[in-house]
């Protein structure tokens, strides 16, 4: 007899912004994004809801970095 695998299913939040939920299976937890902002994370595999909740907290990280760097004045 094969024993059944319950799924874990988490919300993902970051930045009172739902990112997505994570599922569990047999190859750990897949991410599925609920905005486009995280849809770069959409279909990635973690191996917990904590690890794909640090992956999307950096998105949002990298992309505060990218905004508030002064623009290039190379060519002056």
């Amino acid at each position: 007899m094969s024993q059944a695998h319950i799924s874990q299913a988490y919300v993902i939040e970051v930045s009172n912004q739902t990112a997505g939920i994570v599922v569990s299976d047999n190859s750990g937890f897949c991410f599925f994004s609920s905005e486009r902002a995280f849809d770069s994370l959409d279909g990635g595999y973690f191996s917990s809801a904590r690890a794909a909740e640090r992956a999307a907290r950096a998105l949002v990280e990298r992309r505060r970095q990218a905004r508030t760097q002064p623009a290039s004045t190379s060519g002056i």
